[in-house]
C-alpha cells in the first residue's frame, strides 16, 4: 500500500503534520508532494493546484495492480495516520453522521489555515519549508 500525500508547503501546520507523518513513515509507505514545487504541474497534471490548495488530496495505491484512488480532505488525513499505526482515534472522525460535523470543521480549517497558523505559530506562512 502506497498514499501520495499533496500537502502544501506554505503552511506552518499543514508542514508539521506532515514532518510528524515522516517520523514515523518507517516503511516508507507514505509519499509527499508539495504542491507548491516548480515542476508540480508536469509530474501531476491531473491534480489541480487551485483544488489542491483548497483541500488536502491524496493517492491512494491499495496494491500494484490497482488503479489509484484520489482521496480528499479526512479521508487522506485518517488514511495516512492510520497507515502508519498512530492517532488510532482518528477513525471515529469517518464514522456515519460524525464524518458530515468533521468535514464541515476541516474544510473550515483548510480555507483558513494561514490565519489558524497564525494563532497557533505566529507566523501566517513559511517560506521554503521542508519536511526532510
Amino acid at each position: 500500500m502506497k498514499l501520495i500525500l499533496f500537502y502544501d508547503s506554505s503552511c506552518p501546520l499543514c508542514v508539521t503534520e506532515m514532518r510528524q507523518l515522516q517520523t514515523h513513515n518507517n516503511h516508507q509507505q507514505l509519499l509527499f508532494e508539495d504542491i507548491l514545487a516548480p515542476d508540480f504541474n508536469q509530474r501531476f497534471p491531473y491534480i489541480k493546484i487551485t483544488d489542491a490548495s483548497t483541500i488536502l488530496h491524496g493517492l491512494y495505491f491499495p496494491d500494484p495492480q490497482q488503479s489509484p484512488q484520489l482521496l480528499l480532505g479526512l479521508d487522506v488525513t485518517c488514511l495516512a495516520w492510520k497507515s502508519i499505526g498512530k492517532k488510532k482515534w482518528l477513525a471515529l472522525l469517518r464514522w456515519p453522521i460524525i464524518s458530515f460535523f468533521a468535514d464541515k470543521c476541516y474544510l473550515f480549517f483548510a480555507r483558513n489555515r494561514y490565519k489558524i497558523s497564525y494563532l497557533f505559530t505566529g507566523k501566517s506562512r513559511c517560506k521554503n519549508c521542508k519536511i526532510n
